[in-house]
């Protein structure tokens, strides 16, 4: 699916003047002709949200027009791997997450890329955090309470995910060595069906994200009893965070715009420069908002600084547990 998203006429003043607003060298480097933002899935997700949002506002920024490509197949690997392959002279970015960009590199036998030598990463724009929620025949209030009632009902410890290999998968090992559990692992065919056996009573527990539980959680259908933000979330501040239940754990995703290492590094640092300077706008903050995604505006030297200490974090999770799809 190709939109294009064309440049408003009342915005050309308004484009005229960010570029002015530029570095020279930003100046230079701004784009010779349309820019693709690739979205390795399908539409509707929080990747094509952040793809759509920030390309609205990259028109007017970067004053061409802006193409969102969903480009689907094999968990965003396919969408990877042409990124990999574009030329130096194509204008084309995609919006990446840890499952294709850290994950899908190391527990593939051939991923067909490498995560870190392949891309030049340009700007993190919004992050997300994970719950563990119980359904209503739990009868655990806080996350001690679910840990004391687990270990004294052993067949009880498995943990839902809403698909093996996922990052909710690899929450779930962090949090159970955390908390000092070992649940079993189980995996489904997307959140849809975990939340129907979580609400059915046909699983105990469940580990998502923050912004799939919540909607739930506040219609009481299910409660959502800690989440791995580093302080509460904007939109769930009646969830309290691991650390705040006594447990030093602190985890999140994000989405992150990337270009192919053959792209110049003066044209990549001018998209990364205007992807920051666009993520600043109260507007566009709002939408991210609406959409229970938290928004960020990253420079391109802090997003790379944020991917490693990521790599660190989780690549030791993911390895110790010996996934292969």
């Amino acid at each position: 699916m190709t939109r294009t998203l064309a440049l408003p006429r009342r915005h050309a003043l308004a484009w005229f003047a960010s570029i002015a607003a530029l570095p020279w060298a930003a100046r230079a480097a701004t784009l010779d002709g349309p820019l693709t933002i690739v979205v390795p899935y399908a539409p509707g997700g929080s990747s094509d949200r952040a793809g759509r949002l920030v390309g609205e506002r990259l028109q007017a920024r970067l004053g061409v027009n802006v193409i969102v490509e969903n480009r689907t197949g094999a968990g965003g690997r396919i969408a990877a791997q042409q990124l990999k392959r574009a030329s130096a002279d194509q204008n084309i970015v995609m919006v990446g997450n840890p499952a294709t960009m850290v994950i899908a590199p190391v527990v593939f036998k051939d991923a067909g890329y490498d995560g870190e030598k392949d891309f030049q990463p340009l700007a993190q724009v919004s992050q997300y955090e994970f719950g563990v929620a119980v359904g209503a025949g739990v009868p655990a209030r806080d996350l001690s309470q679910l840990i004391a009632w687990l270990k004294a009902h052993p067949d009880q410890n498995n943990f839902g995910v809403p698909a093996t290999g996922s990052l909710p998968h690899f929450f779930a090992l962090m949090l159970g060595d955390a908390v000092k559990l070992s649940p079993q692992i189980v995996g489904y065919r997307g959140s849809g069906p975990l939340a129907n056996d979580l609400i059915g009573g046909q699983l105990p527990v469940a580990v998502d994200t923050l912004d799939t539980l919540y909607p739930l959680h506040a219609a009481g259908k299910i409660r959502v009893l800690a989440a791995s933000g580093a302080m509460r979330a904007a939109f769930a501040q009646d969830v309290p965070t691991f650390r705040e239940a006594g447990f030093g754990l602190t985890a999140t995703g994000w989405n992150a715009f990337f270009a192919a290492a053959s792209m110049p590094a003066a044209k990549a640092q001018a998209i990364a420069a205007a992807i920051r300077d666009v993520m600043h706008d109260d507007a566009l903050r709002k939408g991210f908002a609406a959409t229970l995604m938290t928004p960020v505006a990253a420079a391109q030297a802090e997003t790379e600084a944020m991917l490693k200490a990521y790599r660190a974090q989780w690549l030791p999770v993911v390895e110790k547990s010996g996934f292969k799809p």
